[in-house]
């Protein structure tokens, strides 16, 4: 007896004349999802993608003879984005063909910068390998969740296969050492703190809730995520501690640091974590971290605290650094790859400095960044794994059994996690190998070089201020016709008297960027070019008055982060002479009206007005303390009183020498 609901179907899934209508539906939608079946050569999901890539596509500019004939924005309208309506968003009552959905997708991206063009360089933001797109798109296809190897099968290997070559890099034994990817930078910072609040608190710390004052230790220089992480986790922003940076190479100054430990030690204080960021956004300052690992092992001794407890844990911001590990055994004697002397000396100050990550606890590393790989894709490394699971572990659910032999969901923040990040990253080591890295991260100094040596130094008017940096960046100053900018820029860094100088060629500074911005948006061209993307930094050093009574001014910077493999030397010459057509545009008077239809967000995203940022008390070694306009630059600011306490100590020393 065949029952009233077997009769609406036919065996092929298709329904019958008197089949009601949500059968009716049911059966036409499966024409919007993937078959389980292979469909032979012509595949209608294959179809659909090639269409929606065509779509993309054709918000692409034309070829040009030139790379920078053409605007760094895709579609035609660049004057977004446009938010002013969102909030009348409603649900359709109707089904839509998906064709028309994927159409309307792709007019999402019309305005948005194009990473992959050669004018777009704002910040570590690179274009995206083939490789990982691919892959990480075909991870959407069936749904692998990195939960359990249950749920992802061999999809779960990527993961265990990329965490062991990134361990043998760093230099850990590959059957100890692991990796869980999470999302983005943030997240690994906040794995390494959960990690380090419970291997210093003990395991009661799980259970009772952080009860405990423990402090962290970061550099000022460190990235804002510090707060966070230490918010987030309950721990509070009350307990971070900043340490001082040297204002010259932005790195942690380790005398500062030595001394808040010592204090802290003898006072039974414990220190859950020191956070050593290995390559700052801007400066690409990277912290002494072998001598962070000295001073926690002569004072923590291993022996001392056998479970970790009241221990301090070495966590690795390493998230735009990580990268440079890939020339672990280059010769850079016979320099196969033929980078330039003065490049290769660069890569090998960046390798030797990278390296050092080996006397980490944890550490973070950020693919989308410095690895070419799609968003998010970010992976937090932890030298002992074991311990790590032994740690953060919880009792199983009901309904989740563990019937593979790897199970990170029972010791994951987020439980379910796509294997889209893993994915990308596996398939980018895959792909590129050693070579492959070491040719674009190579590529990217090769690029800089020429632009800070044979394009800044060669125009009076320009100076760059980041010139002994070997990171991704150049930071340069622009001054006005006639003057000589190194000259000048000596002068604001080191003379008081010329500090409403410093003030008014910072604003300077920031009006080029913001004008390049405002030209970028408006697609229009400029003195025959497209304008570049790029931006500005509002805290690249402090200045370096003698007198420690006067307040010191902060060095505004331009800034080029050329992380795409499509710019050439054609591209440089073409980003500074648009530079100065800004400065004299901004010389002559004629600084458009800054458009406020940016996003033109209603409500409620636009009620920020009444919303006052939480700024927690800062006392005098500047726990907690406001850093609000280190979210502006990723590079901070030093307080005077920071300032003043760095300056004494160079004294003290210059007179016990």
């Amino acid at each position: 007896m065949v029952s009233k609901f077997s009769a609406f179907w036919n065996k092929d899934g298709s329904t019958q004349p008197d089949a009601p209508r949500w059968a009716n539906l049911r059966a036409e939608m499966r024409s919007a999802f993937p078959t389980y079946y292979s469909t032979g050569a012509s595949d209608p999901f294959a179809d659909m993608v090639h269409q929606a890539i065509r779509y993309l596509d054709r918000l692409k500019p034309p070829q040009s003879t030139s790379p920078t004939g053409t605007p760094g924005y895709l579609g035609n309208d660049p004057t977004g984005p446009h938010y002013g309506k969102v909030t009348e968003a409603r649900l359709g009552e109707n089904i839509a063909s998906v064709e028309e959905v994927l159409e309307e997708a792709a007019e999402l991206f019309r305005g948005m910068p194009n990473w992959n063009h050669p004018l777009v360089m704002p910040n570590v933001i690179p274009p995206a390998n083939t490789a990982a797109i691919i892959s990480a798109m075909m991870t959407q296809v069936f749904s692998p969740n990195i939960i359990e190897g249950e749920y992802a099968w061999d999809v779960e290997k990527t993961e265990m296969e990329t965490s062991a070559i990134l361990a043998d890099l760093i230099g850990w034994p590959t059957d100890e050492a692991g990796g869980l990817f999470t999302f983005g930078g943030s997240g690994c910072y906040f794995y390494g703190i959960k990690y380090a609040l419970t291997s210093c608190l003990g395991m009661n710390s799980r259970c009772n809730g952080i009860r405990t004052d423990a402090k962290v230790l970061v550099s000022q220089q460190g990235h804002y995520c510090k707060q966070n992480s230490t918010d987030w986790t309950g721990l509070g922003m009350e307990n971070y501690i900043e340490i001082d940076t040297d204002d010259v190479t932005n790195a942690m100054d380790f005398d500062h640091l030595e001394e808040v430990v010592r204090v802290l030690h003898s006072s039974g204080t414990p220190i859950a974590a020191i956070v050593c960021t290995m390559g700052t956004t801007d400066a690409f300052a990277v912290d002494p971290i072998d001598k962070v690992r000295e001073l926690v092992d002569e004072l923590y001794p291993p022996e001392k605290h056998p479970e970790g407890v009241g221990r301090p844990l070495i966590y690795a911001d390493a998230v735009i650094g990580w990268s440079w590990l890939m020339f672990k055994g280059y010769d850079f004697v016979e320099n196969p790859l033929g980078f330039a002397p003065t490049v290769l000396a660069d890569i090998k100050k960046n390798y030797e400095a990278i390296s050092k990550v080996v006397h980490a606890d944890a550490i973070g590393c950020d693919f989308h960044k410095t690895g070419w790989s799609t968003y998010n894709c970010s992976v937090v490394m932890v030298r002992s794994l074991h311990k790590f699971q032994e740690l953060l572990s919880r009792p199983g659910s009901a309904y989740l059994q563990a019937r593979t032999c790897y199970n990170p969901g029972l010791y994951t923040l987020e439980v379910s996690r796509s294997g889209s990040y893993s994915m990308a990253a596996w398939a980018t080591l895959k792909y590129m190998g050693y070579e492959g890295f070491r040719s674009v991260l190579g590529g990217i100094l090769e690029i800089q070089h020429y632009l800070r040596h044979e394009v800044i130094a060669n125009e009076l008017t320009t100076v760059c201020v980041n010139a002994p940096d070997s990171g991704f960046v150049t930071l340069f100053r622009v001054y006005k016709k006639g003057v000589n900018a190194q000259e000048q820029y000596e002068k604001e860094l080191n003379d008081p008297a010329a500090k409403e100088e410093l003030e008014a060629n910072n604003e300077l500074q920031k009006n080029i960027a913001d004008m390049l911005w405002q030209w970028h948006r408006d697609g229009q061209l400029h003195e025959g070019g497209y304008a570049p993307y790029i931006s500005y930094t509002s805290g690249f050093r402090p200045t370096d008055y003698d007198d420690e009574e006067i307040e010191p001014g902060f060095i505004y910077a331009v800034k080029a982060y050329p992380m795409n493999v499509n710019i050439t030397p054609e591209v440089m010459d073409e980003l500074i002479r648009l530079v100065l057509v800004a400065r004299d545009a901004i010389e002559a008077g004629t600084v458009p009206e800054p458009k406020d239809d940016a996003g033109n967000c209603p409500l409620p995203y636009s009620d920020f007005s009444n919303i006052k940022p939480l700024e927690c008390a800062s006392d005098e070694d500047g726990a907690g303390g406001s850093t609000s306009d280190n979210l502006l630059s990723g590079i901070g600011r030093q307080s005077r009183k920071a300032l003043k306490r760095l300056k004494k100590r160079r004294q003290d020393k210059k007179c016990d020498c």
